[in-house]
């Protein structure tokens, strides 16, 4: 028999060899890894966007926080190639009078964040680690979008829906806390990327305030060159004051862009 002593050193040696076995399997299996934690992320956005509900509904600044609209389902396929769209792109500050279509506003919403693969829930835009921090809203002028009344929507990119936030025209609020920037104004719809840093911090320390800021530029080119393919307009805005806007927008989150967008004037391929 061993000491007592010896007994448990050798156990412990056991149970650090075991725990190294384990590291490795799990270091070894990355797409097991990624899976997990895909399984986690999609939890925990779940659980934020009930919360956010109830929150809504809690507050009770509108009867009406919370409805959802289904979204047409987004297209796969446009008379315009990557290539074109690519060379053509520019930031657009002057819009056609028209309002977006519903079809539209679909496509432009799952072009920023749309599910592209159901599974694990990828979206269209690269996230480090797959954490996802960045919400979607949409401020909808009086007009601005047809057969959807004016009002601040929070885009559900799991179910592909838009979810009320609060009912009536803010393109003039919102206008005032970007800087009197008119565009902002004169856009049928202006969309308001936020950010919940703490969704990839936690995960990356310091290091994910790079990462998220690298995903919202990911956003904002996938929105020109969706804009470009269906025939509208926008450009990037990062000059507002941020405690209004989170003010206006009433969401989650911290903004980094405003994106107006417009029907364009002229069409962008002759």
């Amino acid at each position: 028999m061993f000491p007592v002593k010896r007994r448990v050193f050798i156990i412990g040696l056991a149970s650090l060899a075991a725990a190294a076995i384990a590291g490795f399997t799990i270091l070894s299996s990355p797409n097991l890894l990624a899976r997990k934690n895909e399984e986690v992320e999609g939890r925990r956005e779940e659980a934020e966007l009930t919360l956010f509900t109830e929150k809504s509904e809690e507050v009770g600044e509108i009867e009406v926080a919370g409805k959802r609209l289904k979204l047409p389902e987004p297209s796969y396929r446009s008379q315009v190639s990557i290539e074109e769209a690519i060379l053509v792109r520019r930031s657009v500050r002057e819009y056609a009078d028209k309002p977006l279509t519903l079809k539209q506003l679909s496509q432009i919403l799952w072009a920023a964040q749309g599910i592209t693969e159901k599974r694990w829930g990828f979206r269209t835009a690269p996230s480090a680690g797959a954490t996802y921090p960045l919400e979607v809203y949409v401020v909808v002028k009086n007009g601005g979008v047809e057969d959807l009344g004016p009002g601040i929507y929070h885009y559900l990119p799991r179910s592909h829906e838009i979810e009320l936030v609060k009912p009536g025209d803010y393109s003039r609020d919102l206008t005032r806390a970007a800087l009197g920037q008119e565009w902002v104004l004169e856009a049928a719809a202006n969309l308001v990327i936020n950010a919940v840093y703490d969704r990839t911090t936690r995960r990356y320390g310091e290091r994910g305030y790079r990462y998220v800021y690298m995903e919202v530029g990911h956003v904002g080119q996938n929105v020109y060159l969706q804009c470009v393919s269906l025939g509208l307009a926008c450009v990037v805005i990062g000059a507002f004051y941020d405690d209004d806007v989170k003010r206006i927008v009433g969401g989650v989150g911290e903004p980094l862009y405003i994106i107006p967008v417009g029907v364009k004037k002229e069409p962008w391929i002759g």
